[in-house]
């Protein structure tokens, strides 16, 4: 009997519990949970796992507690630089578009090249040209303005330092995997990038393999972190090799890409993957990382902290 499973990530990182109030622990708690419901409706309704993931990414992108979309942080330019990838385990079709300002729903962008381009991945001008010939929201510069967000910024260009700020405001890309009722799997990822990182900067997330990754033969995956280790580490798609050459299960992959290699690394993160089977798997080696998942039969997970 064919199942279905959805898990969703807001970031991953050192989260001080000490500095979470309760009031915005239960803002991130709905927003996770508002993201988490937007993909389910669909999965229930016998919808793909790539429109589940893409809807729920675009409540995260929308929510500025979350470093996508509205919520992205800052480049040093002052400017942001966004990020975006999504891609189909069926075919292993993928889209994704990096360095876009103004697009209100880069996931949606990154999703529009997968069915209506010919390329995987568009970059700065050109993507945001195919973004207005497709039809794509566009929002005003001040619409993903935020006073916090700025004030950090200006921390970090004192301090000179490019920073995963992970304090009660925490940072982080968002993500989404599923697996849906016709047994297809999807992935997609998206983010704003690092603090105060040089402008022209790309991470992991709008790269196929290292941020983002699926395919049905084994898992998808959604990676968070320091984009610069899950890319060294081509991540994403390791765990996928693990399972399909070493025969790892999914959740002994995951555990030997962020608590072995990445640990190895020195990078700080986690990641989130589902399998064929509809298993779910979050793992991170950090103190923290928001995350939900829900599976056929059951209620849904909601979750900051180890």
């Amino acid at each position: 009997m064919r199942t279905y499973s959805l898990a969703i990530h807001g970031g991953a990182g050192t989260i001080r519990k000490a500095e979470m109030t309760p009031d915005l622990e239960q803002a991130y708690q709905i927003g996770l949970e508002t993201a988490l419901l937007a993909g389910h409706t669909i999965l229930e309704k016998q919808g793909t796992a790539l429109d589940a993931v893409e809807a729920a990414v675009r409540v995260l992108e929308d929510n500025p507690l979350f470093n996508a979309g509205r919520g992205s942080v800052y480049a040093t330019n002052g400017r942001h630089e966004m990020e975006a990838s999504i891609m189909c385990g069926q075919q292993l079709d993928a889209g994704a578009v990096a360095m876009i300002q103004r697009v209100r729903h880069p996931i949606s962008l990154a999703r529009t090249v997968l069915k209506a381009s010919p390329h995987v991945l568009l970059v700065g001008a050109g993507a945001e040209t195919f973004a207005r010939e497709h039809g794509l929201r566009f929002e005003a510069a001040n619409w993903f303005d935020d006073p916090k967000r700025w004030a950090q910024l200006q921390e970090a260009r004192q301090a000179q330092r490019v920073q995963l700020d992970h304090a009660a405001r925490k940072m982080g890309t968002v993500g989404a995997v599923a697996l849906d009722l016709h047994g297809n799997l999807a992935a997609a990822t998206s983010t704003g990038g690092m603090t105060n990182k040089m402008s022209g900067r790309i991470g992991d997330s709008p790269l196929i393999g290292s941020g983002t990754y699926a395919n049905n033969a084994t898992c998808a995956v959604s990676c968070t972190g320091i984009g610069e280790f899950m890319i060294r580490g081509v991540s994403a798609y390791d765990v996928s090799c693990l399972m399909a050459y070493r025969g790892l299960d999914l959740a002994a992959a995951c555990h030997e890409v962020i608590q072995v290699k990445q640990t190895d690394l020195g990078g700080e993160g986690g990641l989130i993957a589902v399998d064929a089977k509809g298993e779910v798997a979050l793992v991170f080696n950090s103190e923290g990382m928001y995350r939900a998942w829900i599976q056929q039969g059951y209620s849904p997970e909601v979750w900051i902290y180890a």
